[in-house]
């Protein structure tokens, strides 16, 4: 079965929404072995909900809408489905008496719009909303084809899915068992990444690989399905293992940790620590270490330096280094690593120092240019030159602290 998924709203058309509906389903449904090959957002617009509706319904056997369940005018869907699937919408007074109870229950009068809600499509069955005012729907076509109505609020659509559709569609689906492999790698670009295992994943049908990318940090899923778990996690053991084989050390996860935990990990395992010395990133490195559960136990603290005021008096770095290098440089980075370890007493340290944009860089170094710098036990001390694309501030932030991880992942290792 393949199924498409209408989130309905014009709310959801702004740049202050985030349809995540859309992703919680699609990820419920994957796991029952339906796939997602449309998604759609449409505005509260009759005729444009209405041709989605017919659009979805020529190419998909499953068609789910979230939103447009409520009480008011712009409230579409149940008008809109019905007009497009040739079915009435018809009221019924059951729903109509327990939606007034409801607000009674709460000391409140039910006001006349909420009558909306009490609406049908005829043959449809009525999936209960104990979280709010707006029942699901599920509506069988003749063409066997079924379209579900779903509220647009999470906290009342996700209960609504968990209990109500998802049982029900499990119900008509065949027995499927899935297995999935999930590795977490970083220092190597996307394009990268499937120039060395698409020739490998490229001779499976079954399982299907998926690479993701956000800033420095790359998620291979691999998912199987078969009518035999032992089948399904033969399959992805398999090809997960011809894909480590080839992906190695790049590889910092396989069990959805982020790169920071990765990191903390070994730290910990050695029982050593962990400063950081921040320029251009003003305290975001020092956040994913703190960000996680524990992390006292290796992460000491650090240094925010942004000027270079900062870097003199609180790191000491040597102000003729910072007139003749400038503070984008190796040197600078390294002595911003080497007083930060120092000073904090830890094992290691990190620092960061760059030009995250829009403004500044040099002809030599240019906005997006970051030097990162390392200091460890016995005298290991270096620093890195990395080259991001400018244009977005935040981005290249991002990626500098992912790279400064990194670094001191591969020197643990």
């Amino acid at each position: 079965m393949n199924a498409a998924i209408i989130a309905v709203g014009s709310e959801m058309l702004t740049h202050t929404r985030v349809d995540t509906n859309s992703l919680f389903l699609t990820e419920r449904l994957n796991l029952l072995g339906v796939e997602v090959v449309q998604k759609v957002v449409v505005g509260d617009q009759r005729e444009k909900l209405e041709a989605a509706i017919r659009y979805c319904l020529e190419h998909s056997e499953l068609l789910i809408l979230t939103g447009g369940l409520g009480p008011t005018e712009d409230d579409l869907t149940r008008e809109a489905v019905g007009t497009a699937t040739g079915r009435e919408v018809l009221f019924d007074q059951g729903i109509c008496d327990a939606l007034i109870a409801r607000f009674a229950s709460f000391g409140r009068k039910m006001a006349e719009i909420n009558k909306r809600q009490a609406y049908v499509i005829d043959g449809a069955e009525v999936m209960p909303n104990p979280n709010g005012t707006a029942p699901g729907q599920w509506l069988s076509l003749a063409s066997k084809q079924i379209v579900v109505l779903l509220p647009g609020p999470p906290g009342e659509m996700k209960p609504m899915a968990e209990k109500e559709f998802l049982p029900r569609l499990q119900k008509m689906l065949p027995p499927l068992a899935l297995s999935t492999a999930t590795f977490h790698l970083t220092g190597m670009g996307e394009s990268d990444v499937d120039a060395l295992v698409a020739p490998i994943y490229k001779q499976y049908a079954n399982p299907v690989t998926t690479i993701l990318a956000k800033a420095g940090d790359i998620t291979l899923h691999l998912r199987s399905q078969t009518k035999s778990q032992e089948e399904s996690d033969a399959l992805v053991a398999e090809l997960g293992s011809k894909i480590e084989a080839v992906l190695g050390q790049w590889i910092y996860s396989r069990d959805g940790s982020p790169l920071e935990t990765a990191v903390l990990r070994l730290l910990v395992e050695r029982g050593q620590t962990v400063a950081v010395a921040e320029s251009l990133t003003g305290g975001m490195l020092g956040a994913r270490l703190s960000g996680v559960a524990g992390a006292s136990k290796a992460f000491v603290g650090g240094f925010i330096t942004y000027n270079n005021g900062q870097k003199q008096g609180l790191l000491g770095v040597d102000p003729w280094v910072l007139a003749e290098q400038t503070e984008v440089s190796e040197p600078v980075a390294q002595q911003m690593a080497a007083a930060a370890r120092e000073k904090s007493n830890a094992h290691w340290a990190l620092s960061l120092t760059g030009y995250a944009g829009p403004d500044g860089g040099t002809e030599e170094n240019p906005v997006g240019t970051v030097y990162i710098g390392i200091a460890g036990p016995d005298g290991y001390l270096k620093a890195q030159r990395f080259r991001y694309p400018a244009g977005d501030r935040d981005r290249v932030r991002q990626f500098a602290v992912q790279s400064a991880l990194n670094m001191l992942r591969l020197a643990l290792s």
